[in-house]
C-alpha cells in the first residue's frame, strides 16, 4: 500500500469555500471550509479509482508521493 501526500488549498468566494490539489488539478467547494476539503477528498480517491481503471497512475504517482512540496503566494498587479 502506497501513502499518497496532497497538497490542498482552500479559499473563500462570495458564496462559500472552493478547495483545489494542485498536483490533480481536482477541485471541489462548499459552505465551510471543513465541508469544502471533505468534498475535495471524496473528489480526489474518485480520481484515482479513475486513474487506475484506467491504467494512468504511473503517470501522475511521482508528484503524489513527493515529499518535497512547496507553496507560495505571488501577487500581481495588472489594468
Amino acid at each position: 500500500m502506497k501513502t499518497f501526500d496532497f497538497t490542498v488549498v482552500v479559499w473563500k468566494e462570495k458564496e462559500g469555500y472552493v478547495s483545489k490539489c494542485p498536483e490533480l488539478g481536482v477541485a471541489s467547494c462548499g459552505d465551510t471550509i471543513s465541508e469544502a476539503s471533505a468534498n475535495l477528498k471524496e473528489a480526489i480517491e474518485l480520481y484515482i479509482e479513475n486513474a487506475k481503471a484506467l491504467g494512468i497512475m504511473e503517470d501522475i504517482e511521482e508528484s503524489l508521493t513527493s515529499k518535497e512540496k512547496f507553496t507560495s503566494h505571488l501577487e500581481m498587479t495588472y489594468a
